[in-house]
């Protein structure tokens, strides 16, 4: 798996970091996501698929990887 994160898309809400806090985190100043690890563990695949499925700005992309 690969993430991306597309910051202007990005609202700030932050309910990536809370259900993923490995691979995400806020800027301090404004709150706009940054991505931590672009190649999370398996055990975090489902939990990175839900933060993209549920992020309001769909400023989370999930590419699958062989």
């Amino acid at each position: 798996m690969k993430v991306t994160v597309d910051e202007a898309k990005c609202c700030g809400a932050g309910t990536c970091v809370l259900l993923a806090p490995e691979v995400f985190d806020q800027r301090e100043d404004d709150g706009i996501v940054l991505l931590l690890d672009e190649h999370p563990g398996e055990e975090l695949h489902a939990t990175v698929r839900e933060a993209a499925t549920v992020c309001p700005g769909a400023a989370i992309s999930v590419h699958e990887t062989a």
